[in-house]
């Protein structure tokens, strides 16, 4: 008996209906090896892997993949959007006030209580968003202790 196979980056992409290209492939797995990126992040990444690539075609293969839900986006407030390769769990973050670090957390109660809201006004709800504020590690301990 043979353990199925784990999908290449390029059949994710063909299977989500979009075009294959060394570029497509290397925003991807650079968006999936990191952690929480913003676009520059991103793009240095892709170049590493690819070499020279546009901000503008960076933002056109995020905007693709984000739509097909390969990939999801996260706008803390006051923060450039980030972006991050688990989808599809309705996980929640974690941000520090201070130096800005993101960091995941499963949702807070089972699973995904937090899709029923109060009053739903007629909407048909299928993902929430949940931003924890507060203090990581690093910022919440005084420094030279």
């Amino acid at each position: 008996m043979t353990a199925p196979q784990t999908p290449t980056t390029a059949e994710e992409l063909r299977g989500a209906g979009l075009r294959v290209t060394a570029a497509r492939v290397a925003l991807l797995e650079t968006v999936r090896d990191g952690d929480h990126l913003d676009v520059e992040a991103i793009a240095s990444g892709v170049r590493e892997r690819v070499g020279h690539i546009s901000l503008q075609a960076v933002y056109e293969a995020l905007h693709a993949l984000t739509t097909a839900g390969l990939v999801r986006r996260l706008e803390p407030p006051g923060s450039p959007a980030l972006f991050e390769g688990r989808v599809g769990d309705n996980h929640h973050h974690l941000v520090c006030r201070s130096c800005g670090v993101v960091a995941d957390v499963d949702c807070a109660v089972g699973h995904t209580p937090c899709l029923t809201a109060s009053d739903d006004r007629g909407f048909a709800v299928d993902e929430a968003e949940v931003i924890y504020w507060g203090l990581c590690p690093n910022c919440s301990t005084p420094s030279g202790t």
